[in-house]
């Protein structure tokens, strides 16, 4: 295969970027690895090569199949990559400590006057518990 496919070119591809300015700015941000290290935007993307990239709340490991640089739908995109088993089990792990920590929760109701109040206090940074 002789397709040459620029790496932010083919994370567009891949759909895990509405915009190649997106996946740009992820990879001059250091969020993108390729083969464990930061790489550069112009990196030709290899069949076999390791990604490890943001995904919402988780960082995800994907294994490349296929280079592409049209943007189709999300079954043929899901075919360019194969998550490895333990991103996976990783990313199911976390998912399940989000669901069960309580802390997360959003509030019962409305705050009352003295909850406002002590809102607006730590707002103003004047929060002395």
């Amino acid at each position: 295969m002789s397709e040459q496919i620029r790496l932010d070119k083919w994370l567009w591809a891949a759909r895990f970027f509405k915009t190649r300015g997106l996946a740009q700015k992820a990879i001059d941000g250091g969020k993108v690895h390729y083969n464990g290290a930061r790489t550069k935007v112009s990196k030709i993307v290899e069949p076999g090569a390791l990604l490890a990239l943001p995904q919402g709340w988780d960082r995800i490991e994907v294994e490349v199949v296929d280079v592409s640089d049209k943007r189709r739908g999300a079954p043929e995109a899901q075919s360019l990559y194969r998550e490895t088993p333990e991103s996976i089990e990783r990313r199911t792990r976390e998912a399940d400590i989000r669901r069960m920590d309580k802390s997360m929760q959003p509030p019962k109701g409305r705050p009352d006057r003295r909850a406002r109040r002590d809102i607006q206090k730590f707002q103003r940074h004047e929060y002395d518990g």
